[in-house]
Order: structure tokens, then sequence, then C-alpha cells
């Protein structure tokens, strides 16, 4: 009963951490062979896609402050 709730718990957490269907699957599929260092292979690749999205994210907002920065700030910029 145990391992059936880590396994919720474990797959629910995989969820969160926004993996998809065939990512879960194929985690378990790993996991179910032994194979850890894979599995956990598997995960650093998708935190890297995620980390990866923020740096994306980050750089568009970096782009808008510069921009607003040279409009001469939100203040002035929202009574144009």
């Amino acid at each position: 009963m145990d391992e059936l709730r880590s396994q919720e718990s474990v797959t629910r957490n995989l969820m969160d951490a926004g993996c998809g269907e065939e990512l879960i699957r194929q985690f378990w599929a790993l996991d179910a062979a032994g194979k850890k260092r894979e599995s956990l292979a598997l995960l650093a690749r998708h935190r890297q896609r995620l980390l990866d999205c923020c740096h994306a994210e980050q750089r568009k907002i970096d782009c808008l402050d510069y921009l607003i920065y040279q409009l001469g700030g939100i203040s002035k910029w929202k009574k144009s």
C-alpha cells in the first residue's frame, strides 16, 4: 500500500512539474527496469527544458523593461 501511495505521490509530483503523459510513462518504464540513472537523466533533461523556457521569458521581460526605460518610464509612457 505504501508503494502505491508513493507511486501516486511521485506521479502527482511529475505532473505538477509539467511532465506530460509520455514523459511520465518513460520515467516509470525506466524505473521498472531498474534504470535509475536513466530515469534521473530524463528528469534532468526536462528540468533543463523548463529552465531554458524561463530564460527565454526573462529575456522578453528584459526587452520590455529596456523599452519602458527608453520611453521614459512607466508613468511618462502611460500619459502619452
